[in-house]
This record gives C-alpha cells, sequence and structure tokens, in this order.
C-alpha cells in the first residue's frame, strides 16, 4: 500500500511524488540535489521514501549504489557529481544515516537477506562514525580530506546520529551480531545533546537545532513538547510552514515536513497533520515539490525542485498514516533508559570543567 493522508494527500499523489524521485535517479542508483551533486544522507532519505511509495526497485539501486561507493574506511565523499568525487572529506551524520536506511528497508519489506547483505556496510559505517566520539560523548561533525576530525560538533548531525545509533543496534540484533558498545555510545550521545549544549557549534539560528533533539529521539514525552513549544513562534510560519533560519522569511519544504515527523514522534499527531498540509503550497501538478518559499517577495527559493524535498513529504505521509512497517522509524528511535535520567556531576567526561574537558576532545583519529 501506498502512504495517504485523508483530506490532504491521496495514495495516487503520493505516488507520483514518489515517481518525481525516481526520475532524478541516475543509472548508477544515485540520487542527487537540483545541481547534480549527490550526498549520502540525501541519497538515502530518497532511497527510504521510494521503498515507503512501493517503489522498491529504484530504492535496491539506491543501495547497492552505497556499497559500491562506501570507501574501505567506511565513509563516503561528502559529495559526488556524475560519478566523480567533487568533495573528499566524509561528514559523521552522512555515514551514520545508512543504518537508518537499512533498518527501515527492512522494516517495510522484511527482507532478511537485503539486511544481512547490507550489515557489513553498515558496520564499517558505525564503526568510523564512532572514532570521531569525543569523550563527552558528542561526535565531531566531519574528517576532511586530510583524515583530520572536524574541530567541533554540530547539535543537528548529533541528534541524527542518534537515530542511527539506535537503528545500528536494533539492526545489529537482528542480524545476530549484537553491539552493546554501539549502545552505550548512543547513551553518551544523547546524555549530550541533552545535557551539554556547550558541546556544540552555535548554530540555533537554524530551525534544524530546535526540533532534531526531538526528531533523533533524545527527546521525548515533556521534554519533547516543552522543546518544541519554546521555538513555535520562532521558527513557525502560520499557513505556510517552518522557516530553514530565524532570521529570513524563508519556508522550506524539507524543514517543515521534518517538524511533522517531530510532532508525531512527540505524540502530537493532530499537530503534526495541520503541519502537513500547510506544507502542500510547495506541490507542483507533477507531483515534485519546490524547496523553498521566501514569503516577503513571493517567489520559490530557491528556484528548484527537489528529491529530497518529496522523499521528506512521503515519510512525513507514511509516519501520520502508519502504512507501511517503516512508518515509526522516527517514533520509535528513542534514548536508553536512563540515558537522560538527571543532570551530570562534577566526575561526568562531559560536565564543563570535568577533567577531560573539551580540550582535545577531537585530537585522535
Amino acid at each position: 500500500m501506498t502512504p495517504a493522508v485523508p483530506g490532504v494527500l491521496s495514495a495516487a499523489r503520493v505516488r507520483a511524488t514518489a515517481q518525481s524521485i525516481a526520475a532524478a535517479q541516475e543509472a548508477s542508483g544515485a540520487i542527487g540535489w537540483p545541481d547534480g551533486h549527490v550526498d549520502v544522507w540525501d541519497h538515502i532519505e530518497c532511497a527510504m521514501a521510494l521503498s515507503a511509495a512501493g517503489l522498491t526497485g529504484p530504492a535496491r539501486r539506491a543501495y547497492a549504489w552505497l556499497r559500491r561507493v562506501q570507501r574501505a574506511d567506511g565513509s563516503w565523499p561528502r559529495a559526488i557529481a556524475a560519478g566523480t568525487v567533487t568533495d573528499p572529506a566524509a561528514e559523521s551524520n552522512h555515514a551514520a544515516y545508512v543504518a537508518v536506511g537499512v533498518w527501515h528497508e527492512l522494516l517495510v519489506t522484511g527482507d532478511r537477506g537485503f539486511a544481512e547483505a547490507m550489515w557489513p556496510t553498515v558496520r564499517q559505517a558505525v564503526e568510523w562514525v564512532l572514532g570521531l566520539q569525543a569523550p563527552g560523548g558528542e561526535i565531531a561533525w566531519e574528517r576532511d580530506r586530510h583524515g583530520q576530525p572536524g574541530g567541533h560538533s554540530l547539535l543537528t548531525g548529533c541528534a541524527s546520529i542518534h537515530q542511527s545509533l539506535r537503528c545500528a543496534v536494533a539492526l545489529a540484533d537482528f542480524v545476530g551480531e549484537s553491539q552493546p558498545d554501539w549502545e552505550l555510545a548512543a547513551d553518551q550521545l544523547a546524555h549530550a545533546v541533552a545535557w551539554h549544549p556547550e558541546s556544540f557549534a552555535d548554530k540555533s539560528r537554524f530551525s534544524m537545532d530546535w526540533y532534531y533533539p526531538v526528531l533523533g529521539g533524545v527527546l521525548r514525552g515533556p521534554a519533547a513538547a516543552e522543546r518544541l513549544a519554546a521555538g513555535w513562534d520562532t521558527f513557525v510560519v502560520p499557513g505556510l510552514g517552518v522557516r530553514c533560519v530565524d532570521d529570513q522569511p524563508w519556508v522550506t519544504g524539507a524543514e517543515t515536513c521534518e517538524l511533522v515527523l517531530a510532532r508525531d514522534a512527540a505524540g502530537q499527531p493532530d499537530a503534526a497533520a495541520r503541519l502537513f498540509a500547510d506544507v502542500q503550497h510547495l506541490r507542483t501538478a507533477d507531483g515534485a515539490y519546490w524547496t523553498g518559499w521566501q514569503f516577503a517577495n513571493q517567489q520559490h527559493f530557491p528556484a528548484e525542485r527537489s528529491a529530497w524535498t518529496a522523499a521528506a513529504v512521503i515519510l512525513a505521509a507514511d509516519a501520520l498514516s502508519g502504512t507501511t512497517g517503516g512508518a515509526g522509524v522516527f517514533r520509535d528511535a528513542h534514548a536508553g533508559a536512563g540515558a537522560l535520567d538527571a543532570g551530570c556531576d562534577p566526575e561526568c567526561a562531559g560536565a564543563p570543567g570535568s577533567p577531560e574537558g573539551r580540550a582535545g576532545a577531537f585530537e585522535h583519529p
């Protein structure tokens, strides 16, 4: 079955949106940005959406591309265009997200053979990512082209990695290769995201830093509701969607649909559905979606239709409708028991002034 949200988006319209993503797929299986470059995170999001809409063939070609392109160390280049690496640096949240994609595909299709075939890819990627984890739990955002770790962490990226680690742990258990160290790493990361904002570069003008601790499964229950309420008036434009940044009159479809997913994960499905209806002004006649809308100038900005925006729409529709086995992949990725129960004592490795401190946290490969 194809997801549908009654009164907002029919199954046929969701299918047309999935076809717009498939039309953007290269013969290699890669799914790129409108400018032609491919990054792994958005590529995986598109694969997930294709699968949720029933386009299993294109989705599997996307995963086959991931296997072929993964480097020996477990990472992927930050950008590839027409099969050529244009930026050899690698981002931690990009590499980690393969675990979400593979776990989602398993939930949607039940295909054990696929999961087992992709397991080595996931295992290598997660080990590479955890090589960037600091004593306080946060994870450096990149390794540069020379293999050196980035000097800071990003809240949005780390919240996304938290979801990836939860999916990776579930996949490991499924294939019979449990990874308790990954679960501990996920708990440490959740603790950093929840209790240590000083561990992350200040990107608070971006809406993603507001809602990603909920979307990535770190915050649930009252804590999630409180965080979403706190940023609502800053980032949400009634009737239009979610701003990308707080100081620009620009709403985007991807951020809006991610907030739909976050509100659904926080147990607010009615509010999520209203927000999902608001973003439909970005839909085009053929089922694709404009990336964003500059509401002061009354123009689409950028003037492009992106496959990853269409993918976010499909994943939000699936979460709201509960159509596929993967509909709860965001809702079900939550922090482990005890990871967030209390704040830090002075000995916490992530506490300001602790023996480990912040200095040198990312010095070792």
